[in-house]
């Protein structure tokens, strides 16, 4: 999977959580540029991504994340995308 496509996958499931459609990712986003990003939607956002990908991030990979950036790294990377 690449970049581009974790991107507008992202996407889809931030809008879907958010209750929004007009949400555009970058990769220098963090939760504070989100309205209602809060410590129990980061829990929907990594159980839907985790869903969605097959894939199941470690408690040190999301210590890691600092921006939306951070986290398509990690995810391409273990879609084998990176």
């Amino acid at each position: 999977m690449t970049i581009t496509e974790i991107y507008a996958t992202l996407t889809q499931i931030f809008n879907g959580l958010f209750g929004r459609d007009d949400l555009v990712l970058r990769p220098e986003m963090t939760g504070r540029d989100v309205p209602g990003w809060d410590s129990f939607k980061l829990v929907e956002i990594v159980l839907a991504v985790e869903q969605h990908y097959g894939v199941r991030l470690q408690s040190k990979e999301l210590d890691s994340l600092e921006t939306i950036g951070d986290f398509a790294r990690v995810l391409a990377a273990k879609t084998n995308g990176g």
